[in-house]
């Protein structure tokens, strides 16, 4: 499930939206009335969606978009005569008056952008750390020394021990330097 943080001036206006958001499905995790509240929201995140007014007590739209981290995306919501001023790269903007269905369809479009990123980065092999590195290269030298195995081996070895034991390999290679030493 997306994050969702509301921030508006209005606290009114914020709950609104909020509302509007949780009667179609979605979880907000948090409503604001200053920017600053949304950073602070947003920092304890590792991804969502802001949506928001044009003018915040502390800040515009613009300075919260920067200030946001990349993970996030946001939604504005502007007036019709505002609006074409309120152009800013990665910033959809919807024209108030809002229509329900542009605003749900907008955060659905989003949640799903958001929940495919999520799995690509799953997806990714994660980086070992040279500590990690030189572990994994000791367990798997004892292995070939011991009993006799190419590197390949080793490394098999070790990733089916991981993985039939749930731990991590680099775990792994610590148990075994354990067991050898």
């Amino acid at each position: 499930m997306t994050n969702i943080i509301v921030v508006f001036r209005k606290t009114e206006d914020a709950r609104n939206i909020r509302n509007l958001l949780v009667r179609n499905g979605f979880a907000v995790a948090a409503v604001c009335t200053a920017g600053a509240q949304a950073l602070a929201q947003a920092d304890g995140l590792s991804d969502g969606i802001v949506v928001c007014g044009c003018q915040l007590p502390d800040m515009i739209y613009g300075e919260l978009r920067e200030s946001l981290p990349e993970t996030f995306e946001m939604v504005l919501l502007a007036g019709k005569a505002s609006l074409p001023s309120c152009r800013e790269e990665g910033v959809l903007s919807l024209a108030m008056p809002l229509k329900t269905q542009d605003l749900v369809n907008t955060v659905a479009m989003l949640d799903r952008t958001l929940a495919m990123r999520r799995r690509r980065r799953r997806q990714q092999p994660k980086k070992r750390s040279e500590e990690e590195e030189k572990i994994l290269k000791q367990a798997k030298a004892l292995l070939m020394e011991r009993n006799h195995m190419s590197e390949e081996e080793a490394h098999r070895y070790l990733q089916k021990c991981s993985m039939d034991s749930g731990n991590s390999i680099c775990e792994t290679a610590k148990m075994v330097m354990t067991v050898y030493r």
